[in-house]
């Protein structure tokens, strides 16, 4: 196996890791979280899958848009930002961390009226450190390094930590942000998350790089590479470049090297190019049952208390959903809100235009 194949086929056995397939942990290993953290992590894993099963229901039930699960890279997502202090540090995003934003405060009715494709999903509220998701690959690691060099320049001890995939590595803003992130010494973690495919191209036809981690050493500083199913290890290697960062040694790449276990979102097809037995080889190494068995092990959690919490999940977000379908629906006159000051002629036109032909109109 190449080490371009690694991902595709099976995991990279140079990553670092310290949970094995079944969820132990080698003898006198710190997890380097208190228990009740956790299992709250547990818990915010559970609430990821829950609410990508919920809401691709929702879209094939054509009530919310097209929608990018975080199904299998719940390890990578959860592990690295629970590096995170909150109050603050920073995420800057792309579009599948939606349990990282949510820990970080984003409230889940907000992120639902923004798949909803109500403008009101854009606003965050006062005091919550996250930026808006970002489609376009890679547009957002420019910003997350000015973010960070802003916070430095204020002598504020806060953090940025961003994160794209492997496709987006590919844009030239990943490049530009890595290479003025090492320059300036910029105190932002970059979250690479390798998931084995560019939408439908797979890892090996996207770069001749060994590894994307060792991409850093052009930029000036480390890379990292780490098992992205494996909680522990992800919460490892994302809190020492946490840690780094904040005292003033600058960016960190960290590749988590996961899996995607859906497909890259709710308009695609993912038989169309990822071979049944690779997907049943990496479903073997499901994050989710790899913890639970760790916190099993250690008798922190049960199946019971699994199924509590289930239900707890459940009616959270059937409360969140119910609460943001009463919103009322947008009007089309929205689109041209919060675009500019003081709109120019031109698109005060189109807006009467618009709205003049939509049924009911709007002033």
């Amino acid at each position: 196996m190449t080490a371009q194949d690694r991902l595709e086929g099976g995991a990279d056995p140079d990553a670092f890791r310290l949970l094995d397939d079944e969820g132990r942990l080698p003898d006198g290993t710190n997890p380097g979280l208190p228990d009740d953290k956790l299992v709250e992590a547990y818990r915010w894993m559970v609430f990821s899958r829950m609410l990508d099963e919920r809401v691709t229901s929702l879209q094939r039930q054509g009530r919310v848009g097209t929608y990018s699960a975080v199904y299998g890279q719940e390890a990578s997502v959860i592990g690295s930002a629970f590096a995170l202090d909150p109050a603050r540090d920073w995420i800057v995003p792309q579009y599948r961390e939606t349990p990282a934003i949510m820990r970080h405060g984003y409230p889940l009715t907000t992120y639902l009226l923004y798949l909803l494709g109500n403008p009101l999903g854009g606003q965050l509220p006062e005091g919550v450190r996250v930026t808006p998701l970002q489609i376009a690959l890679a547009a957002q690691l420019p910003h997350a390094v000015g973010l960070a060099l802003g916070l430095k320049m204020q002598r504020l001890d806060g953090v940025v930590m961003t994160y794209c995939g492997d496709g987006a590595s590919s844009e030239g803003d990943f490049h530009e942000a890595c290479n003025f992130a090492g320059v300036v010494k910029a105190p932002v973690v970059f979250v690479l998350q390798n998931n084995g495919y560019a939408i439908s191209t797979p890892r090996s036809k996207q770069t001749a790089a060994a590894t994307f981690a060792s991409r850093a050493e052009g930029y000036g500083f480390p890379g990292e590479r780490v098992d992205g199913n494996d909680f522990l290890a992800v919460y490892d290697v994302a809190q020492r470049a946490v840690r780094r960062a904040r005292s003033g040694g600058g960016p960190t790449l960290i590749e988590s090297q996961t899996y995607r276990l859906y497909p890259h979102n709710t308009a695609d097809d993912q038989s169309r190019y990822v071979p049944p037995e690779e997907l049943e080889v990496r479903r073997k190494s499901d994050p989710l049952p790899r913890l639970f068995a760790y916190l099993a092990g250690r008798g922190l959690i049960s199946d019971e208390q699994v199924e509590v919490m289930r239900e707890e999940i459940n009616a959270q977000i059937g409360e969140a959903v119910a609460a943001a379908e009463r919103h009322p629906r947008p009007t089309p006159g929205q689109l041209f809100d919060y675009v500019y000051a003081r709109p120019p002629r031109r698109l005060q036109q189109q807006r009467e235009e618009l709205t003049a032909s939509a049924d009911g109109g709007e002033s």
